[in-house]
């Protein structure tokens, strides 16, 4: 049997998630990571995306926004502005917002104060897509 750990997920609204698993994968700024149980502990910036867990046979799929994670041998709290399971996302307000984001993407230039904003929109609007998606099948 795998070893698990605590890991909680908290936006400034509600606590998510607090649940025993035996795997992790986050959307860290620099590129997805992996958690298991003992992991060397760390803190780092989170992306929006989308954020996955498993214990036994079950997996379980998240979208979130920017935030951080701190890591720890036996725990792993996510602090995100928003975060949504899959029964919470609104299919046709993800394609609106993945649409409107793209096409404002297009206009600005990297260096506008806008563009960081407006990229993180279309990254969550992708991650909700995503993670609706596996909820389907």
């Amino acid at each position: 049997m795998a070893d698990n750990f605590l890991l909680e997920i908290v936006t400034p609204y509600r606590k998510l998630l607090s649940k025993e698993v035996e795997e992790l994968t986050a959307p860290g700024a620099e590129g997805e990571f992996g958690v298991l149980s003992g992991h060397t502990p760390f803190l780092t910036v989170l992306k929006p995306g989308e954020l996955s867990f498993k214990k036994g046979s079950e997996l379980g799929h998240i979208a979130v926004s920017r935030g951080y994670a701190e890591v720890l041998p036996d725990k792993t709290t996510i602090l995100v502005d928003s975060a949504e399971f899959a029964e919470e996302i609104d299919l046709e307000a993800s394609k609106e917002l993945l649409s409107k984001s793209e096409e404002a993407l297009k206009r600005l230039n990297q260096d506008d104060p806008e563009y960081s904003s407006t990229a993180a929109s279309y990254d969550m609007a992708e991650a909700r897509l995503r993670v609706k998606e596996k909820q389907r099948g």
